[in-house]
């Protein structure tokens, strides 16, 4: 008897067949014609995926470790060996993706699998993240490879090296749809600014429209001449005094549209770096939450600030009382929070003579001095509490092909779409764990981009099963055994532990089944599709016992 595991892989393997992703790296990364290679280029991106999505918290190196154990016959095909998946072999491929075009040969694959699968491509969510990086790292003289430096960190690791990532992504599903990656010091504004003018004629040839999400890093002066010939949805820096205008305006006519409960907004048309825009003033409550349990504390600390100035003030000769109280009052421009309240002007006369004057002695100069105190200033501070409970979002989108809700809902849906599905799920720590460890820039470049791919299957298979829960009006249960119609692929995997491809031999006669069923196993794998159901050996009618 020969058992191996199966577990959730064989929805992987199943979702890269379907996605035809083998084939399509064999026709690009020059497959070996003579045969002398044991797997192809496809396979050995293939093993990767399947490494990564493991979850094994075993690194690119020990590959071969992580199908040791595993069903290769299934998940591959006869005579694939854990072997074959050595990092000379692996190191080599991720030479040959560098060589073709790491962006290139993820952006060619992607829009194919997006068209197959009829991904919604209308709204296209666009970020960037910095991934730490730990050791030396070797440079050539190649100017498009990328440079491992010191950078901005949004892991707050300034400590270690990075690279930038870019990811653009549908918000239909999470898709990821272009990815590239950037020299470690590399910043939003010049990132954005070069995608923005790269995607001009790709959104002119699609056949629906095609809208850009992005942060107010999109937004900028330079940026304008790109933006102007595509449709945007973007928040509106607070640096634009006409952001803070606009804010101000739509609080003094309060006149405001119900978004939900605990949001409202309301609309302006502006002309903004050279493009009509629509801005939309966003007031949040959560927001406003928010800004409340911050504000306190920023009173005190411009109250303890302004006051120790005062002090100083209070000791500082003047040679008018006017000029005290101008000195005084002037300190007003440093309080957001607070005003000045002049309490008096003290004179200090000075005479000639030492010791007390005569009675009738003048003095030969008037010192001035001012006292001051400090008192909240409720207008301003409430002034400030809605002025800082708003957002400004930009779009020159026609209000007749989305409405301010549609633009509004637009925007809130990056976050969960690039942040939440793409770069958490790149940065997990038992995702590809230490694999990062290549000292070759080259080949960290390439890893990443089948990084991606990992979560272009992932993305998919979330996708297709999360539709096929909607279409049948079935449910699944979440980690807390509580019916969902929107699980994560995360969860669905642990739910899949516990398969294992047995093949017995019996008087030379192979056998060979799965074993280890459930009901929720079977359903999870029978939503999936054809393919997948394949994989597992599963039918319609299959009847299982208690044992599988």
């Amino acid at each position: 008897m020969n058992i191996k595991r199966l577990d959730h892989l064989g929805i992987v393997a199943g979702i890269i067949k379907d996605l035809g992703l083998i084939e399509a790296i064999d026709q690009r990364l020059q497959k070996d014609e003579l045969g002398q290679e044991k797997i192809t280029p496809g396979e050995a991106v293939a093993g990767m995926i399947l490494n990564g999505l493991g979850f094994s918290d075993k690194p690119l190196s020990l590959t071969p470790i992580f199908f040791e154990t595993k069903a290769l016959e299934i998940l591959f095909r006869p005579g694939v060996e854990a072997s074959d998946f050595n990092r000379h072999k692996l190191g080599k491929i991720l030479d040959r993706a560098y060589g073709y075009g790491c962006e290139s040969l993820f952006f060619e694959i992607a829009s194919v699998v997006c068209l197959q699968e009829k991904v919604d491509l209308r709204f296209n969510s666009l970020d960037t993240t910095t991934l730490s990086l730990t050791g030396e790292y070797l440079q050539d003289s190649d100017e498009n490879m990328i440079k491992i430096v010191h950078g901005y960190s949004k892991d707050v690791r300034p400590d270690l090296k990075q690279v930038v990532q870019e990811l653009m992504v549908s918000q239909d599903g999470g898709i990821p749809l272009i990815t590239q990656s950037w020299d470690g010091n590399s910043s939003d504004s010049k990132i954005f600014d070069k995608r923005a003018k790269a995607l001009i004629d790709y959104f002119k040839k699609s056949d629906s429209p095609r809208y850009l999400i992005a942060d107010s890093k999109l937004y900028s002066r330079e940026n304008a001449e790109n933006l102007q010939h595509l449709k945007f949805i973007t928040r509106i820096p607070g640096i634009n005094r006409e952001e803070s205008q606009v804010i101000l305006s739509a609080i003094s006519d309060g006149k405001w549209n119900e978004l939900d409960k605990k949001n409202k907004y309301t609309s302006r048309s502006i002309l903004h770096h050279g493009i009509a825009q629509r801005w939309i003033i966003v007031f949040s409550e959560q927001a406003r939450e928010r800004i409340s349990k911050t504000l306190p504390k920023n009173i005190k600390k411009e109250r303890e600030k302004v006051e120790k100035s005062l002090w100083h003030l209070s000791n500082q000769a003047f040679h008018c009382a006017s000029d005290a109280e101008k000195a005084a009052l002037k300190m007003e421009r440093q309080c957001r929070y607070h005003r000045i309240h002049i309490l008096g002007i003290e004179e200090k006369r000075h005479h000639a003579e030492t010791g007390r004057p005569k009675k009738d002695s003048a003095p030969i100069k008037i010192s001035y001095f001012v006292k001051a105190s400090l008192l909240e200033d409720k207008s301003a501070i409430g002034a400030h509490l809605d002025e800082k409970s708003c957002y400004v979002l930009g779009t020159n989108i026609p209000e007749a092909e989305l409405s301010d809700v549609e633009v509004i809902n637009g925007y809130k849906r990056q976050n969960n779409s690039v942040e939440n599905m793409g770069f958490r799920f790149l940065k997990d720590p038992i995702f590809f764990t230490s694999s990062l460890f290549l000292k070759k820039a080259s080949r960290i470049q390439g890893l990443l981009m089948v990084m991606t791919l990992a979560l272009l299957v992932y993305s998919i298979a979330q996708r297709r099963i999360r539709q096929a829960l909607k279409d049948k009006d079935e449910t699944l249960p979440n980690q807390i055994d509580k019916p969902t119609k929107t699980p994560t692929m995360r969860w669905l995997f642990q739910l899949m532990e516990g398969l294992h491809f047995v093949v017995m031999n019996v008087n030379k006669v192979a056998t060979r089944m799965i074993h280890g069923w459930t009901d929720i196993k079977k359903k999870i794998v029978m939503l999936m599709g054809d393919t997948i159901m394949r994989i597992y050996q599963v039918t319609e009618n299959l009847n299982f016992g208690s044992g599988g």
